[in-house]
């Protein structure tokens, strides 16, 4: 990969056309739909990279405040293409050989080992927009491990999800061994990847994978609704950096690391135009007006919202 900056894509500019994604954007919000219905909306590494471009391009455009992923048709993603057989998981099949040091053992430095996955919810977690997943149907391996990086999950009755790799004799990716018991604890985390069976939207539910269950047809009205709050009501500037504050801090190993970033962030925003139309609008009881931008008014007290790197 490439390295990232926010300013590579400018506000107004047209992403460009995809073939396995729809990149929509209506009412400030990015609705990200993956689109090979055909086949469940199965994840390869077409759609990896234009799911990085598609971040890449909403973190880029101020005129974006939310973002919403789902898939096409009824599947919200059956995981990995396994079109190539037996030989999916083999990197040396499929990319060639990886890198050998001078003892003949395998080069785990070499960028060709590394997880597609993985880099898809690295990605995501640098992302400065909120992200909500709208889980239509089945969504298995990489369709549920990507989710895991978003902010709120959101599924459909007919949604089920499973973490599947003890069946498929492989284990699980997408940095999920870090996301997954953070949001569900560590019992459930490892009862779900220990069977590797699929569950109903229910038992999601129960288990704290996702925040609510509802009809079909009240899926994406229901997420449009969560994101057009968070667009028509909240200084952009601010949703930014609480997004990489909780995230990063569920790393962190002592509460004063949150001290030292809160202060900052407080200090920072305490002196930004936004807060001054925050606390008079409040007092004048009128709708906020924020007019802070990512794109050019992020503070430069931490370097999450420099250069982002992909090797």
């Amino acid at each position: 990969m490439t390295s990232w900056k926010i300013n590579k894509l400018k506000e107004g500019n047209t992403p460009m056309s995809y073939e396995t994604i729809k990149y929509e954007v209506a009412e400030q919000i990015l609705t990200i739909t993956l689109n090979r219905p055909d086949k469940l909306n199965a994840f390869n590494s077409v759609m990896l990279q234009e799911m990085i471009e598609a971040l890449d391009a909403a973190d880029a455009d101020d005129g974006i405040r939310a973002i919403i992923v789902t898939g096409a048709g009824r599947g919200f993603c059956a995981g990995a293409d396994l079109s190539s057989g037996a030989d999916t998981f083999d990197r040396d099949v499929r990319r060639g050989p990886v890198k050998r040091l001078a003892n003949g053992k395998v080069d785990y430095s070499d960028a060709a080992v590394r997880d597609g996955g993985g880099q898809l919810t690295l990605r995501i977690f640098k992302c400065l927009k909120p992200v909500i997943a709208a889980v239509n149907g089945p969504a298995v391996g990489i369709g549920v491990t990507m989710q895991l990086a978003m902010d709120i999950r959101i599924a459909s009755e007919n949604a089920r999800f499973g973490f599947v790799f003890s069946q498929r004799g492989i284990v699980p990716e997408a940095a999920s061994s870090w996301f997954l018991p953070r949001i569900v604890g560590i019992s459930q985390a490892l009862e779900w990847c220990y069977t590797g069976r699929v569950f109903p939207a229910q038992e999601a539910l129960s288990g704290r994978l996702v925040s609510k269950v509802v009809p079909s047809d009240e899926l994406l009205p229901t997420a449009r609704a969560l994101a057009r709050e968070i667009a028509a009501k909240t200084a952009p500037v601010s949703i930014a950096l609480i997004r990489q504050m909780m995230w990063r801090m569920l790393g962190a190993d002592d509460p004063m690391e949150a001290h030292k970033v809160d202060s900052r962030g407080i200090y920072a925003r305490g002196r930004s135009d936004d807060v001054k139309e925050g606390v008079v609008s409040f007092l004048e009881k009128r709708p906020a007006e924020f007019r802070n931008k990512v794109s050019s008014d992020m503070p430069d007290y931490f370097p999450w919202w420099q250069e982002r790197e992909y090797e």
